[in-house]
């Protein structure tokens, strides 16, 4: 599923909000101060404790084992690609829809090595629930990946996005490397100036569009066939 398969019309981000949040540090800065202790809901605990037996399965089987997190994988089209570029890995795909999970992709991706990817597991879980999960569990997460979350543009919907979220400080202890993409570049902003609050540095860069490179999510490649520029933040935790 190249970028010539896909049809430009995308609409760029719309936001009465031109500038971070004037409530961004006081946001952060309460659920820093706040455990968030709101009580999991009993499908991702289940969905949790099924794939946690594969992983912990993995580690014992594999000696220096790398796991990879794919947060809001959508269809799981970024799963499938991260899959394939670290083979030795386990990728975990989490999503909290069935039906965008459920889709079949696979005949539509353009495999970029030889054989079947069977290296990943699709989760459908509750993201607030899951990450505080894989921070009880310690998984040994290498990279971290949130690619096109919801950037909920609405001034009003702060705490909607990640970065104004409850979950916000156990996200950012997982994995050694947090990965972002979005086509608002404001959300990485504030994604940034959150981390700062919490003591961690980050880089900010404009995502380059490749010839014959598949982009990670189907809403990449739509941005990129709508003339819209992508952008990536990248913080070593």
């Amino acid at each position: 599923m190249t970028t010539d398969n896909i049809t430009g019309d995308s609409k760029a981000i719309v936001s009465n909000q031109d500038a971070i949040h004037d409530k961004l540090t006081e946001v952060v800065t309460k659920h820093l101060q706040h455990e968030f202790k709101k009580p999991y809901q009993q499908h991702t605990e289940q969905a949790f404790t099924e794939v946690n037996k594969q992983v912990q399965a993995f580690l014992l089987a594999n000696q220096n084992a790398e796991i990879i997190l794919d947060a809001c994988c959508g269809v799981g089209q970024s799963t499938r690609i991260l899959a394939q570029q670290n083979p030795n890995a386990l990728v975990i795909g989490v999503d909290k829809s069935a039906n965008r999970l459920e889709r079949n992709i696979e005949d539509l991706m353009c495999s970029e090595g030889s054989g079947k990817v069977e290296n990943f597991i699709l989760v459908r879980a509750d993201l607030n629930d899951f990450y505080r999960l894989v921070k009880a569990a310690n998984w040994p997460v290498t990279k971290h990946y949130i690619l096109y979350p919801n950037p909920w543009p609405k001034s009003k919907h702060l705490q909607r996005r990640w970065h104004g979220s409850a979950v916000f400080p156990q996200m950012i202890e997982i994995g050694q490397q947090l990965i972002l993409r979005s086509n608002w570049r404001l959300y990485l902003e504030e994604f940034q100036a959150a981390l700062l609050l919490t003591g961690r540095q980050s880089q900010l860069t404009a995502v380059v569009a490749k010839k014959n490179i598949q982009a990670l999510t189907p809403f990449e490649a739509k941005y990129q066939a709508s003339g819209q520029q992508c952008w990536q933040l990248i913080s070593h935790l």
